[in-house]
């Protein structure tokens, strides 16, 4: 079991940068994926990033790609979205996201454990 918290979420201007953390604990964090997601008001949850147990494959959604960059470190079961250029449309409460495969997945369905989000707001 896994459990997982957000942090770093808060208020910037278009154009500045957060850095999102996904803090683990529980009985074992090894060999899952993560993944973030976000949501904002009256739309689907939306992927964003995601990233294999071994980080040897990643993949951004095309609407980040090129502004965010998902990370983790296992040694501090830790996965991290650092993002920059940020647009008022990335407004949403961001949500990670842990899935019991060593690879990640762009589906919702897929993920096993999933933080309580927290709230990115971009004003323009």
């Amino acid at each position: 079991q896994v459990q997982l918290v957000e942090s770093g979420g808060g208020l910037v201007q278009a154009g500045g940068s957060l850095r999102l953390s996904c803090a683990a604990s529980g009985r074992t964090f090894d060999g899952y994926a993560m993944g973030w997601f976000r949501q904002a008001p009256g739309k689907d949850r939306e992927f964003v990033a995601g990233i294999s147990w071994t980080a040897d494959t990643i993949y951004h959604a095309d609407s980040v790609k090129g502004r965010f960059t998902i990370s983790r470190d296992n040694a501090r079961n830790t996965a991290y979205l650092q993002m920059n250029s940020l647009k008022p449309e990335d407004t949403a409460v961001y949500y990670c996201a842990a899935r019991r495969y060593r690879s990640s997945s762009i589906f919702t369905s897929a993920y096993d454990y999933w933080g309580q989000g927290t709230q990115v707001t971009v004003s323009s």
